[in-house]
């Protein structure tokens, strides 16, 4: 299994000039007219049995309310079944309705067509829809060797037609939703299997079919991430604070504010942003005069809570030594690469040499680098090599590593030498 090297995306078809394709064409309305969100029971059941009734891969979508709301649940689904002419969406509002398992039963046999994939996923396993095989056109855009793999820009150079994007950002749990944003949301249903059709050609053509079948198959087969262990510590801005009584702060108004933001159903950075935690952990306010003099603190919304922040500060003020959190970020992987050449210079030239090995395969197949091989296994690989160093022990690493086969054929020689030369 190979593809041909240095393969270039093929171009949509031009009427025109070579040099000067014929400018895109912009969709700016479903084909069948914008359907009214599905929100009760008899509508569910009835959208259902018209997926069931259409034949082909059915496209799927999900608007979340990133950035207003606490999670990432879905607030909008759409569905798009059929021929391109043919065709029809369905959008359900998903609030009213415990699950959507009756929709996932009724396109339980037919293949999902998502862009994105990993990033609506999650939201449509807690309604009950989990594709049982699926195609990522941006997936399959980046290992085609587009440079820009976003819906509209695929939809243009691919197919000559320009998306609506406007409302990308809006706060989908909003009721009712405005009929533009209903419009945006089912064209982005629209074109997806017609762009799915397209890029399954290009695979072919470059022979990395194969390729991606393995990394659709391994989207499906994923489970969503663990919880991680210490979230606080994903708050931007963390690494000014250097001790560890200043990450006891952070931790404390973290939690504080996720408690909040939970219950009040806001996304933590409308109660409070990661900046603010950051200031107020570096000064360390005592009352509430220092406190709002601090940015953030003197908005009114975050100055009623003001007794909340400073009896989080005076909790983490008041822990024992041995109750602060580490300064260490700890885990599981190496350390940072930075680090290598004076901790272990040895596998410092090994994570050189494999760089290298990635970064010359990626150019030769046109594939970008984090798509042929995680850069977190490659680190691995290189701090603790296998013992023998030899093919069947690289591969082996890989494979536990979570490489797919087509990533180990194509990166484990050139890593196996990289391993042993060091």
């Amino acid at each position: 299994m190979g593809a041909d090297h240095t393969e270039q995306p093929t171009l949509r078809p031009t009427t025109g000039s070579v040099d000067e394709p014929p400018a895109p064409v912009p969709l700016l309305v479903p084909r069948d007219g914008t359907p009214e969100p599905v929100d009760t029971a008899d509508a569910l059941a009835e959208a259902a049995a018209r997926l069931a009734a259409a034949s082909g891969p059915v496209a799927v979508d999900a608007e979340r309310a990133s950035g207003y709301r606490y999670g990432q649940r879905a607030y909008l689904v759409q569905l798009r079944r059929g021929g391109e002419t043919a065709g029809h969406t369905v959008l359900i509002d998903p609030l009213p309705f415990d699950d959507l398992a009756v929709v996932d039963a009724a396109i339980v046999d037919t293949e999902w067509v998502l862009h994105a994939a990993s990033q609506d996923l999650p939201c449509l396993a807690e309604l009950g829809l989990r594709p049982r095989k699926l195609f990522d056109t941006e997936l399959a855009g980046r290992l085609a060797g587009f440079e820009r793999v976003g819906l509209g820009a695929m939809t243009e150079r691919v197919l000559g037609r320009t998306l609506e994007k406007g409302h990308s950002a809006a706060d989908w749990s909003t009721r009712p939703l405005p009929v533009e944003w209903l419009t945006y949301a089912a064209l982005d249903v629209e074109l997806l299997v017609e762009l799915r059709n397209a890029l399954a050609e290009e695979l072919e053509r470059q022979g990395k079919q194969a390729w991606a079948e393995e990394e659709f198959a391994a989207l499906v087969a994923s489970k969503p991430p663990a919880p991680r262990a210490e979230p606080w510590r994903r708050t931007s801005g963390i690494h000014r604070v250097r001790t560890a009584r200043g990450l006891a702060r952070v931790r404390a108004l973290w939690e504080a504010r996720d408690e909040i933001a939970r219950r009040r159903d806001l996304a933590p950075g409308r109660v409070l942003p990661d900046s603010a935690i950051v200031a107020a952990a570096q000064a360390d306010p005592a009352d509430e005069r220092a406190l709002l003099s601090l940015p953030v603190y003197s908005g009114r919304a975050t100055r009623r809570l003001a007794g909340t922040w400073l009896g989080a500060l005076a909790s983490a003020r008041a822990l024992a030594q041995d109750e602060l959190p580490t300064t260490a970020t700890g885990g599981d992987g190496p350390p940072p690469a930075h680090r290598w050449a004076d901790r272990d210079p040895a596998a410092a030239t090994r994570l050189t040499r494999a760089k290298a090995v990635v970064s010359g395969l990626s150019t030769e197949h046109n594939v970008p680098a984090e798509n042929l091989i995680s850069p977190d296994t490659v680190r691995r690989l290189c701090w603790s090599p296998p013992d023998p160093v030899d093919l069947d022990g690289v591969e082996q690493a890989l494979r536990t590593l979570g490489a797919r086969e087509w990533q180990i054929a194509l990166v484990g020689p050139g890593l196996l030498e990289a391993l042993a030369t060091a």
